[in-house]
């Protein structure tokens, strides 16, 4: 038997199609020894190989793209295709079409629209097959398709209708390989086949067929013989119509609001906020991070993206009562008590919750353990989980018992030895009890997500996770495998409009070249980790695959970092443009007598005494004591504590000081200890001194700026995405979306494009840095398009910030004319709403409080209550709740018809 392969694609110069496959001729899945296809020309490849002598049933295959110019190897997007051998046959030709990565198509085969478009596809009976002729089998991907429709295929010939679609040939549905398919005997009367692929509605004879759009797919009939195959693997149905678009809402879990809660959302109640959605035609429920952040039992672990498990939930979202009542019934009344008084608090109190729900765990832990590990359950989940399940529970345990999670203090446990942890869980263990408590608390932090995940797509609505780009300092992650992280370092985000002296998040950084050896092995257990609960989810800070900024571990603000990889500048490149280089003026701090009295005032002598010593005469150094942004920040947080503290005053001039940390022009280069290579200080140009360089050095040192940030790493850092996004999206079939804002490199749209990841498109942070505000009629369709997020104020409270650029706003993007109103009426929310819904994203996803925005009798009286993050602030409490409650979202008619017709009226409630 012969396989012949044939396949269109339009190469450039320098560019090879390969077949890559199971069997040994097509190179056992190893990429260097796929199969070289010939080019016959016009776009058409071909390439043949005979298996008489294979022993093989079946073989999986896919295309290849070689380009031998970048060394890169681009695969095709989708499962491998499928063969049958068959040892009667004499020849099997196989006629496909490349799925390229970058067809936003792509998309309709996620498990995000395996919820959205449910196919219930009728089983069709196979044409009868005749001895006599050649038998052609047609195969297509058709994923956007309402359930009472079937897929035929209509075309030249008798057995296709003779284009009659009322005689088309009915295909079948193979769930497994989501594909429909047939295989037909086809006469060779016809020397060229021409045909299409029609949907059909077999509930409503009346209702139009949907005819592919497009050339009609050919293929030359040159053989009459029943020992040749055909088969047309067509990639998938070509729609005449526009694209499917949806419309989704987004709330931290610990926002929502129940009338039964305990004074904090919970997994459960996720369902209200479905039924919500529901009701007004949405189709997708986005929440924040869900990881558990227990680190120092205080409101700071309210930040949701400094987990100390990347796999563990957080016990905060537990419903108790789902677990079961406590045998103590004074208890269970003083919880009650407690749940009415947490539960009537205007926001979360965090402290509060989490004692108390811990205090209940550990009651109910101590009622149910005995039977716990009973549990069919129980035993398959710890079986499924156990490896980082056990080492989780450990290291809570750890930090527990010496109140801190900084594993370095944990003595005999300080390195992690995975024997030594698995002895805590013996039966003899004396902590048994204890180290099982939280797989106890996993345990139904898992059954209740999982539940809240299956009613939502039981009702036809997405949920979207979110996933946090770094892993906290102090985390069983790195207690666990501290190889795969640069613990020397602090990941954070360069400088924008929201955080002008960057962002440090304290994150250790990827040690990347390690992660790279097992095939990054540890973000795809981290993704199929997630695809249990969610169908799409958001990569926080996606800039981070291209490029991390990383900061130094004595700095406390972000201005003083560097990206990493990056290549970074030589003295050289300073001298050959006329700059003399000089360590001390370059790189030191610029501390000069004539600005302290501008910045700290009537503290100028104390910070000269204190904190400085002369260099020379109206020249500063820091003293040795003071020579770092983190001792600067130890020492007034020292003064700070002292009884009676001015803390406002103390904070101004510790936040000076940290500025004049930041006067230098050069950092010196990441990786590189020779003293000849630097990286310029991001927003150098606003500095002092960059201001008092003479003309010359000023225009020199901004070239270098430019082409360092914005020129020389763009290939760089396209080749580094390139590496380490194909395996984390090819680890599960989620949808993803990647958080681009901020500083984004020219190449990232390009590489998120050929990995079909959406983009997000936020209003007031366009990617064209040359406007003040996007346009949503501008979004790409590959895109999720929103007014704001949780790290910004609402549309309500960004329209009291700056009157210039709301006036701005009200004019140039909402097209009023006159004076725009003092605040955000009502009728100003709906047409920022509208204005959206109408965009081309495939994804119109809203805050909560920017879609109750829309009616001023169900939004909120104070707008600036309804904020989540500052993320100016490092240590921002994360504690807003909804004001009104799941229960009543559900019961407000009028207003829920009102946003179901602006969104089903903008084409986004449509079935497929």
């Amino acid at each position: 038997m012969k396989v012949s392969f044939k396949i269109h694609y339009d190469t450039q110069f320098g560019q090879q199609l390969a077949v890559s496959g199971s069997i040994a001729v097509l190179g056992k899945g190893k990429e260097t020894d796929a199969l070289k296809m010939s080019h016959l020309g016009g776009g058409v490849w071909i390439a043949e190989i005979d298996l008489s002598k294979s022993r093989a049933k079946s073989f999986e295959y896919n295309y290849l793209l070689v380009d031998e110019g970048n060394g890169i190897t681009y695969k095709e997007a989708g499962a491998p295709r499928v063969v049958e051998i068959n040892k009667k046959l004499k020849k099997v030709v196989l006629v496909d079409a490349w799925n390229p990565y970058h067809e936003i198509e792509n998309a309709y085969d996620t498990a995000a629209f395996d919820v959205i478009f449910k196919s219930n596809a009728p089983t069709v009976k196979a044409p009868r097959k005749s001895s006599k002729d050649t038998n052609y089998t047609f195969e297509v991907n058709v994923p956007r398709i309402h359930q009472d429709y079937v897929v035929k295929v209509v075309g030249t010939t008798k057995e296709l209708g003779e284009w009659d679609i009322a005689k088309a040939l009915p295909m079948q549905y193979d769930a497994d390989r989501r594909l429909w398919t047939i295989t037909t005997p086809i006469k060779a009367s016809h020397h060229k086949l021409k045909y299409k692929y029609v949907l059909v509605n077999v509930k409503d004879k009346k209702a139009a067929p949907e005819l592919e759009g497009g050339f009609d797919h050919m293929f030359d009939i040159n053989e009459n013989d029943p020992s040749i195959a055909v088969k047309f693997s067509d990639h998938r149905f070509t729609y005449d119509k526009h694209n499917w678009k949806g419309m989704g809402v987004a709330l931290p879990v610990f926002s929502l609001r129940t009338e039964n809660g305990l004074g904090v959302g919970e997994f459960l109640d996720i369902k209200g906020l479905v039924d919500w959605s529901v009701e007004t035609g949405m189709r997708l429920v986005q929440i924040l991070p869900v990881n558990d952040t227990m680190a120092t039992y205080t409101w700071i672990d309210s930040y949701p993206y400094a987990s100390v498990s990347v796999y563990a939930l957080h016990p905060m979202y537990v419903n108790l009562e789902a677990i079961g009542d406590l045998k103590d019934k004074k208890k269970m009344t003083k919880l009650k008590k407690l749940k009415k008084t947490l539960n009537a608090l205007d926001t979360v109190d965090y402290e509060a919750v989490m004692d108390a729900k811990m205090d209940f765990l550990k009651e109910i832990w101590s009622e149910k353990k005995a039977s716990f590990f009973k549990s069919a359950k129980v035993k398959a989940f710890i079986k499924e989980q156990e490896e980082w399940l056990l080492p989780y529970a450990a290291f809570c345990y750890l930090r527990d018992k010496y109140r801190t999670p900084d594993f370095s203090k944990f003595e005999d446990f300080a390195k992690f030895d995975a024997k030594k942890v698995a002895k805590l869980f013996d039966a003899k263990s004396k902590v048994k009890d204890d180290v099982n408590f939280y797989v106890f608390v996993q345990y139904h932090l898992h059954a209740q997500l999982l539940e809240a995940s299956e009613y939502a797509q039981s009702k036809g609505v997405v949920l979207k996770g979110d996933i946090p780009i770094g892993i906290y300092r102090f985390s069983a992650d790195a207690w666990t495998a501290p190889h795969l992280y640069n613990m020397n370092g602090q990941a954070g985000a360069p400088p924008d409009d929201f955080a002008v002296n960057g962002q440090n998040w304290g994150f250790p950084t990827y040690d990347w070249d390690t992660m790279k050896k097992d095939g990054y092995a540890w973000w795809t257990s981290r993704m199929t980790h997630l695809s249990q609960y969610f169908q799409t989810f958001r990569i926080d800070h996606i800039l981070g695959f291209f490029r991390i900024w990383e900061i130094p571990i004595d700095s406390v603000q972000g201005l003083l970092g560097q990206f990493r990889p990056a290549l970074p500048l030589h003295i050289n490149e300073l001298e050959n443009r006329g700059v003399s280089f000089n360590h001390d003026r370059f790189c030191k701090p610029y501390i000069r007598e004539h600005f302290l009295g501008e910045m700290f005032g009537e503290d100028t002598d104390w910070v000269r005494s204190e904190f400085l010593e002369h260099k020379w005469d109206s020249a500063y150094n820091f003293k040795a004591a003071f020579d770092s942004q983190l001792k600067l920040q130890k020492h007034f947080d020292g003064l700070m504590a002292k009884k009676g503290a001015d803390k406002e005053r103390l904070e101004r001039v510790r936040d000076g000081l940290y500025s004049l940390h930041n006067e230098v022009l050069l950092i010196p280069a990441l990786g590189y200890e020779d003293g000849m290579h630097y990286a310029p200080r991001v927003t150098m140009d606003k500095s002092r001194t960059f201001a008092e360089l003479t003309p010359a050095q000023q225009y020199h040192f901004y070239e270098l700026y430019v082409d360092y940030f914005f020129k020389r790493q763009e290939e760089l850092w396209a080749a580094q995405a390139m590496e380490k996004l194909p395996a984390i999206k090819e680890a599960t079939n989620m949808l993803i979306c990647g958080e681009d804002l901020g500083m984004v490199p020219d190449c990232v749209p390009g590489v998120m494009k050929e990995l079909e990841i959406l983009s997000l498109e936020i209003q007031r942070m366009p990617k064209d840095p040359s406007i003040s505000f996007g346009h949503p009629g501008n979004y790409p369709y590959d895109s999720v398009a929103s007014p704001s997020s949780h790290d910004m104020s609402t549309v309500r409270g960004w329209w009291k910030e700056d009157r210039g650029d709301t006036q701005r706003f009200y004019n140039e993007i909402l097209g009023n004319w006159g004076e725009a109103p003092e605040d955000c009426e009502p009728w100003i929310a709906e047409q920022v709403l509208q204005q959206h819904l109408y965009a081309d994203s495939i994804w119109c996803i809203f805050p909560l409080q920017d879609l109750l925005a829309i009616d001023g009798e169900v939004r909120r009286d104070d707008a600036e209550a309804e904020r989540i993050n500052v993320p100016a602030i490092k240590h921002h409490y994360w504690r807003y709740r909804m004001h009104l409650s799941c229960e009543e979202l559900v019961k407000l008619k009028s207003f829920n018809n009102k946003l179901k017709g602006l969104v089903t009226a903008s084409g986004r409630n449509t079935a497929y």
